[in-house]
């Protein structure tokens, strides 16, 4: 490695449970993990555009007791390995673990990493070199859309389907309005 810092390029900030899986709430390990349909090419798609991709997800599981911030982390690390298996590059991920309504000491607060606050996008483009021309952000409830905005990125609610089929279209509608 040369030691030089990589280019400026595009984010794709993806949120996790439903988009790249299915929402089944509160999912702490990788049993209870079921892809969306095209997950895999999705990323691919946007790892051939020149895209950072990253995902951002509320777990306030950890604040409710439900799982330990080590499980999220050893889930994501799975979720990583498995998507490099086809092929698929996720750069990196941020979660916040935090919740106002939560029952564990150290993670009840109103925290800026959780959505529809855009913490986690902050840090992820103070720590990766982002242009933020042509990034933006695909979620399936408001408050990720509302993070987006935050950050002047345009967001996209996804409603379940073929995640890759939904990325093809997002990234039409980037192009068309860059041109």
């Amino acid at each position: 490695m040369s030691g030089t810092l990589p280019s400026a390029r595009p984010a794709a900030f993806l949120d996790r449970d439903g988009v790249l899986n299915i929402d089944d709430g509160y999912i702490g390990t990788r049993e209870r993990i079921r892809w969306m349909p095209g997950v895999g090419p999705a990323i691919r798609t946007l790892n051939d555009a020149g895209y950072w991709v990253f995902v951002i997800s509320n777990q306030s599981g950890v604040a409710r007791g439900m799982f330990s911030e080590q499980d999220v982390r050893d889930l994501h690390a799975w979720m990583i390995g498995e998507l490099q298996c086809e092929g698929a590059r996720i750069d990196d991920i941020r979660f916040c673990p935090h919740h106002a309504e939560g029952s564990i000491a150290g993670y009840v607060r109103d925290c800026e990493c959780r959505k529809p606050k855009a913490g986690m996008l902050r840090d992820l483009m103070t720590a990766w070199p982002v242009r933020h021309d042509g990034s933006f952000v695909i979620g399936d409830k408001p408050t990720d859309i509302e993070a987006a905005k935050m950050c002047g990125f345009p967001g996209f609610l996804f409603k379940g389907g073929n995640l890759a089929a939904f990325v093809t279209e997002v990234l039409q509608k980037i192009a068309k309005s860059s041109s």
